[in-house]
């Protein structure tokens, strides 16, 4: 029996108005939902906040057990999710497969968080048990991009309702399904009680009034490094936490002792997997001069052999961009580029949303697609002399989430590392990589640090509460 049903996706409850969920890669409908709208986020966080508090003094192997059973629902329609995934985010299958693998380990790893200690015990002055329990926040608001829809929503609300929260989840209206209602489908398969989850679909007015609404102490935001400035700027003035995961315009530095026979295909991945649509993509190749002409010249041949179209219906490496709009930005980049100075060495073209991965040599500080993050499946190369330059030109970009480091001596690509300030470091690998076990975030423009896995969710979403316990009333001297 299909998880999914559209006929259930327009809700008269939401005020935003229909909109058609469209296939990137024909412009196809594939069904239509109801939008949120701005007055829409109060009525979910009153309820949410409503289910909430028993949702939290239930028994931690209850809510481990609907963790765990989402897990599982998300491996058993993988079929019909992974379709989905395809054909609203043009993702490759491959792609699509990753996030639902993902999506099951995120749910299992929260359901381990029900049952973490819950806090300390501390020493005291005074004759009393003194502790700190980590207790929900309530409500959690996770906005969540287009790009990974299902990751970058589960990574949130999976540790989030572990931990005892009620979630307003609003994802990007264009992957409303995957990002979204996917989600609301397969936690009410799992027995999550009603009211827990809320998925409201739409624009930045909707992200506006969740960060500003009272009864949502903590947002949980993935998106640009312009919005997410936005969204802490509001979060800041409201007084409540806002945990924000951002863009990046990520170096993968590769040093004269690299194996360049293995390197390229990891260099093709880093900057061309789901049309460069990740935060974590290799936005700029520096490679050691000795190395730079093959490296541009076989990197440029990769490009040229991969194949890009629909990926519903062809066997391809690369899918289209999410719309027009990603597509003018992209393609804005490359051409400034060139007219700057640098050299088209593959790429730079189109078909509908459909855009060859490009490959940009002689490139420098101010070319366009190499100092700002493209969002696209453009790989500009920079050759660098020394390793003291290579970690200069690292370290020059407003961003800080992943750093690559191919060398034939990890040690001295750990030591290198060391001099450049990221939140992910890949040795002997590109920049895009997740696992549901391990820290995920960035510094500066990247983000305010990691906020997933393990620990790092705990305190995303918990409060620590100081709590003392006397066996009489205490005494004092008036």
């Amino acid at each position: 029996m299909p998880l999914l049903d559209p006929k259930t996706w327009q809700s008269s409850s939401l005020s935003g108005g229909e909109y058609a969920v469209t296939e990137p890669a024909t412009g196809d409908t594939l069904g239509t939902v109801t939008l949120a709208g701005a007055e829409d986020v109060g009525t979910a966080a009153e309820a949410a906040r409503a289910a909430q508090t028993e949702w939290a003094r239930l028994p931690h192997f209850v809510r481990a057990a609907v963790l765990r059973k989402a897990g599982d629902l998300f491996a058993a329609h993988a079929e019909e999710l992974r379709e989905w995934i395809v054909r609203e985010s043009g993702s490759i299958p491959g792609k699509a497969d990753f996030e639902l693998h993902v999506a099951a380990q995120e749910c299992y790893e929260a359901a381990a968080l029900a049952s973490r200690p819950a806090g300390h015990v501390l020493p005291s002055e005074a004759p009393r048990l003194s502790y700190t329990r980590r207790v929900p926040v309530g409500v959690v608001g996770v906005i969540s991009p287009f790009n990974a829809p299902l990751i970058l929503s589960i990574r949130s609300v999976a540790p989030a309702l572990a931990l005892g929260n009620a979630v307003v989840l609003k994802p990007d209206p264009r992957t409303a399904v995957c990002g979204g209602l996917s989600l609301a489908a397969v936690f009410a398969e799992a027995g999550l009680p009603e009211g827990l989850l809320h998925v409201l679909p739409g624009g930045p007015e909707v992200g506006q009034a969740l960060v500003a609404d009272p009864r949502v102490p903590v947002i949980s935001f993935t998106g640009s490094t312009a919005a997410g400035r936005a969204v802490g700027e509001a979060a800041g003035r409201h007084l409540k936490r806002a945990h924000l995961e951002l863009g990046g315009n990520s170096a993968l530095i590769v040093l004269e002792d690299a194996d360049i026979d293995a390197v390229i295909s990891a260099a093709a991945w880093g900057s061309f997997f789901h049309q460069g649509q990740i935060c974590m993509t290799t936005g700029r190749h520096l490679v050691h001069q000795s190395l730079y002409e093959e490296y541009v010249e076989r990197l440029a041949a990769k490009a040229d052999s991969l194949a890009v179209g629909d990926p519903h219906r062809a066997e391809v490496h690369l899918g289209p961009l999410i719309d027009a709009g990603q597509l003018g930005k992209v393609h804005g980049l490359v051409e400034a580029s060139t007219s700057r100075g640098a050299k088209l060495a593959a790429g730079g073209t189109h078909e509908q949303l459909f855009y060859r991965p490009t490959v940009l040599a002689g490139v420098d500080d101010q070319t366009p697609a190499y100092a700002e993050e493209v969002f696209g499946p453009v790989a500009p190369v920079r050759p660098f002399t020394t390793t003291d330059e290579a970690a200069a030109l690292a370290v020059a970009s407003s961003y800080g989430l992943s750093l690559g480091i191919v060398t034939g001596d990890a040690a001295r690509g750990l030591d290198l590392a060391e001099r450049i300030p990221t939140g992910i470091v890949h040795i002997n690998d590109q920049t895009v990589n997740d696992e549901a076990v391990a820290p995920f975030g960035g510094i500066a423009a990247s983000g305010t640090g990691a906020r997933f896995g393990g620990e790092s969710n705990l305190e995303a979403f918990t409060d620590v509460r100081w709590t003392t316990v006397r066996g009489d009333v205490a005494a004092y001297p008036f």
